[in-house]
C-alpha cells in the first residue's frame, strides 16, 4: 500500500475506537483480497530465504501474533510480502476475552496497550480456516513458496492454571498438522496467572509434557513441526537464565522475544498510560532488544531467536538482528507505518546478510 494512501487511511482509522478499527481492517482484508481493492496493499515479496529450526522462511520479516487471531486474512497478509505470519493466539474453546474497552492507542509514544485476553473463536474455526488456505495453496502447484505459518496457542481463561497443560496439549494436537511452527504463548499479561508458567518449576513441567507429545505427533503425522516459546520482556536475569536452560534441556526449537510489557516508565503521563494490559510499540524496543542479547549469550550461536518489539524502521530491525535475532516480527509498527514497512525491512535485512 503506498504510504500516502496508508497515511490517509490511518488518519481515518485512528478516529475510530481502536478495536473497531482493528476489526474493520481485518474484515476488509478478508473480504477484499482477490478484488481490485487489493492493489492498495499488494506488494512484491523480497526473496531472502532463511531456514530456522528446519522451517524455510521466504524472508526474515514476519507478522507477530495477535493481529489475526482467527486466521481470517492469511492470503491478504501474504500478498503484503511477509515471509511468515504468526496466527492466534488461539485457545481450545472460543472465548470473548476481557471486557471492553481493552485496546488503547498512545500516539505520542507510538505505542499500544491491550488487555484483549485471548478473544478468539476457538480451535475448530481457526483450524478450518488454516486448512482451507493450505488447500488453496496446494492447488497452486508450481507457484513460488508461500509464507510460513506459525500457529500460536494458549489456554482458556476459565482453565485453572494447574490444568494449563491440558489446554496446550489440545492446541498442540489440533494445529500440529497445519503449522510450519507452533508458538507456545505463556507470556501474555492479559490472562490471569498465565505468566506464572514462566517460573522455573512450572515451565519445566509444561515443556517436558509438550516435548513428549510433540515426539508422538511427529511419528503420527510423519513430519516434524518445531516448537517456539514466546516469552515476556519483564523477566529478571535469573528468570531469563532459567528459561534459557529449560529451552535447551527440553529440546525446544526456538524462542520469540518478546511479548508486550507491563512496565510504564516510557509512557508516564500520557493518556491511557495507566490502563491495565500489555504495552507494545516504540516503548518496548530497547527492552526487547536487551532480552534478545541476553538470550543469545545464554543459548549459543545456533539457537533460533525471533525478535519482536518496537520495530518501526529498518534500523530497528537491524538492531534486533545485530543483538542476536535470526528473524523479526512486527505488529505495532505495522499499525502505525503500514504495509510499506514490510518490503523496506525485508530489503534491508537482505542487504545486511550479503
Amino acid at each position: 500500500m503506498p504510504m500516502p494512501f496508508y497515511g490517509a487511511a490511518r488518519t481515518l482509522l485512528f478516529q475510530l475506537d481502536a478495536e473497531l478499527a482493528h476489526n474493520a481492517t481485518l474484515a476488509m482484508l478478508e473480504r477484499a483480497h482477490g478484488t481490485p481493492l487489493a492493489r492498495f496493499w499488494q506488494q512484491e515479496r523480497i526473496e531472502d530465504p532463511v531456514t530456522l529450526a528446519g522451517v524455510s522462511f521466504p524472508n526474515r520479516i514476519g507478522l507477530a501474533a495477535g493481529l489475526d487471531k482467527d486466521a481470517r486474512a492469511i492470503a491478504a497478509l501474504e500478498s503484503m510480502g511477509f515471509g511468515f505470519a504468526e496466527l492466534g493466539t488461539v485457545t481450545p474453546l472460543a472465548q470473548p476475552g476481557n471486557p471492553r474497552p481493552r485496546l488503547f492507542r498512545l500516539p505520542a509514544a507510538q505505542g499500544i496497550i491491550n488487555r484483549m485476553g485471548f478473544n478468539n473463536e476457538g480451535l475448530e474455526a481457526f483450524c478450518a480456516r488454516v486448512r482451507a488456505q493450505r488447500e488453496r495453496w496446494q492447488a497452486q502447484a508450481g507457484s513460488a513458496a508461500h509464507m510460513a505459518l506459525g500457529l500460536n496457542i494458549g489456554k482458556n481463561a476459565a482453565t485453572p492454571i494447574e490444568r494449563a497443560a491440558d489446554d496446550y496439549l489440545k492446541g498442540l494436537a489440533a494445529v500440529y498438522p497445519l503449522a510450519d511452527y507452533i508458538a507456545i504463548n505463556i507470556s501474555s499479561p492479559n490472562t490471569k496467572n498465565l505468566r506464572d508458567l514462566q517460573s522455573e518449576d512450572a515451565l519445566n513441567a509444561l515443556l517436558a509434557t509438550l516435548a513428549a507429545r510433540k515426539k508422538e505427533l511427529a511419528d503420527e503425522h510423519a513430519r516434524r513441526v518445531p516448537l517456539f516459546l514466546k516469552i515476556a520482556p519483564d523477566l529478571d536475569d535469573a528468570g531469563l537464565q532459567a528459561i534459557a536452560a529449560a529451552l535447551l534441556h527440553h529440546g525446544i526449537d526456538g524462542v520469540i522475544a518478546t511479548n508486550t510489557t507491563i512496565a510504564r516508565d516510557a509512557v508516564k503521563g500520557l493518556p491511557h498510560a495507566e490502563e491495565t494490559g500489555g504495552l507494545s510499540g516504540r516503548p518496548l524496543r530497547a527492552l526487547s532488544t536487551s532480552i534478545i542479547e541476553k538470550l543469545r549469550a545464554a543459548l549459543g550461536a545456533d539457537f533460533p531467536i525471533i525478535g519482536a518489539g518496537g520495530i518501526f524502521s529498518t534500523q530497528d530491525a537491524l538492531e534486533k538482528i545485530q543483538a542476536g535475532a535470526n528473524a523479526v516480527q512486527i505488529y505495532t509498527g505495522f499499525i502505525y507505518k503500514g504495509p510499506a514497512l514490510v518490503p523496506e525491512i525485508a530489503r534491508a535485512l537482505k542487504e545486511q546478510a550479503k
